[in-house]
């Protein structure tokens, strides 16, 4: 079976991560185990392009389990667990493709070994394989039915490729699920960034001041979680409703220009190139950090840093230190996304529902196969509901139901004052 991981002796602990967030994960559980006994996917090939974590080795034995066959590479250098990555190809037969700290070269081998197998679906974060079955190995995509996106990053990338008529398959956005933005993009984000941040510097968050740049799902979790800790948090925007939606919610809101003069830390959440750029740069507060919280590595301009800098200097494993000779710039993990580089990822339960979306869209474009079109889908709102309830059952949790009086009444437009 081919593979390439950094040790296989590693399997053991792997397989024990693997086991301890499968407990944190009982909608996917149930989704398993109808996929096992269906053998929903049988027949289908599908390489993924993910972070390979403990949850996203659950997602991938589901899929297995459910009658697929199954090839993993990383979606981020820094996002590997290789001990994950090691019982997946030991213990569970599922080749995989990734290494820790991976150069630029191996990345696109792992991503061009998935793309190997000829898949009839891709399952991506970050759109890279999508982006090298438009470009580099168009060949294969006669046989690619359909996607599935995991991130904002990739869905804005996807709706470009849309927009431009250059998308040649089907593929279905994860990340618009209601039950992934709305809890993984807000309390898993707002959680691991902080925690990312914390476990790379080891600084006292309560009193600094904490800058979020963007407010959508991401940016509201990350100044949520900041502000129960004690920071003082500003938020920097583009778009005049959200930037009020902040300033509502009891945040300082400003330019990141103004921001940055006085920031202790300043995490970007938004998906988008040179947020924090050279002006920025020049005008920040000595000894600002600089995390990333988007998946591409392109929200911080680290060329426009590495040019004013005078000396780098790595002071702790996930933290550079960049001397400009009149103050000092600290940089988190590359400014890759630092939840997942400097940290563990979102915790289980988050990625539980966010993974039973995953699961549950490889299902929808594999039956929905030769009837979609070249488009960017949302999951349907009844699949969505589905993976909801299914949350809440697994919590205990009993809702009311509407009764055929509220219905009748919620469907008429005869009843007035």
């Amino acid at each position: 079976m081919k593979s390439d991981i950094k040790d296989i002796k590693l399997a053991p602990l792997g397989n024990q991560l693997i086991n301890w967030a499968y407990l944190q994960m009982p909608v996917l559980d149930l989704i398993r185990k109808r996929f096992k006994k269906e053998q929903t996917l049988k027949g289908v090939t599908i390489a993924c392009c993910l972070h390979v974590t403990s949850e996203t080795a659950n997602l991938m034995i589901t899929l297995k389990e459910g009658g697929a066959k199954v090839f993993l590479c990383a979606s981020n250098p820094l996002s590997t667990n290789d001990a994950v990555a090691a019982s997946l190809v030991k213990d569970y037969e599922i080749p995989t493709f990734a290494i820790k700290g991976e150069d630029n070269k191996s990345y696109y081998s792992h991503l061009n070994a998935v793309l190997d197998e000829k898949p009839n679906l891709t399952m991506d974060d970050g759109a890279d394989l999508v982006g090298l079955l438009h470009s580099k190995r168009t060949d294969l995509l006669k046989n690619v039915i359909g996607s599935s996106e995991e991130t904002t990053t990739g869905v804005i990338r996807l709706r470009a490729m849309e927009k431009d008529k250059a998308l040649k398959i089907p593929v279905l956005a994860v990340n618009d699920n209601l039950t992934k933005h709305l809890f993984d993009n807000r309390y898993g984000t707002g959680q691991s960034s902080i925690d990312g941040i914390i476990r790379a510097t080891n600084i006292l968050l309560a009193g600094k001041k904490f800058v979020v740049c963007g407010y959508g799902w991401c940016g509201r979790g990350v100044a949520m979680r900041a502000k129960g800790m004690g920071a003082q948090v500003i938020v920097t925007e583009v778009d005049p409703v959200k930037a009020l939606e902040a300033l509502m919610d009891g945040f300082l809101v400003m330019t990141l220009k103004q921001a940055i003069k006085q920031a202790d830390v300043v995490l970007s959440t938004t998906g988008d190139k040179h947020v924090i750029d050279e002006e920025h740069l020049k005008a920040a507060k000595p000894g600002v950090i600089l995390a990333n919280a988007g998946h591409f590595d392109v929200e911080i301009n680290k060329d426009a840093l590495k040019k004013l800098a005078k000396k780098i200097t790595r002071v702790r494993p996930m933290v550079e230190e960049y001397d400009l000779g009149t103050k000092k710039i600290y940089l988190l993990a590359e400014g890759r996304l630092v939840n997942l580089a400097a940290a563990e990822g979102h915790p289980a339960s988050v990625m539980d529902m966010s993974f039973a979306g995953q699961a549950m869209g490889a299902e929808f474009v594999w039956k929905n196969k030769g009837k979609l079109k070249s488009r960017v889908y949302s999951l349907p709102a009844k699949l969505d509901a589905e993976i909801a309830r299914l949350k809440l059952n697994s919590e205990g949790v009993k809702i009311d139901k509407l009764t055929k009086e509220q219905k009748k009444y919620l469907n008429s437009w005869t009843e007035g004052t």
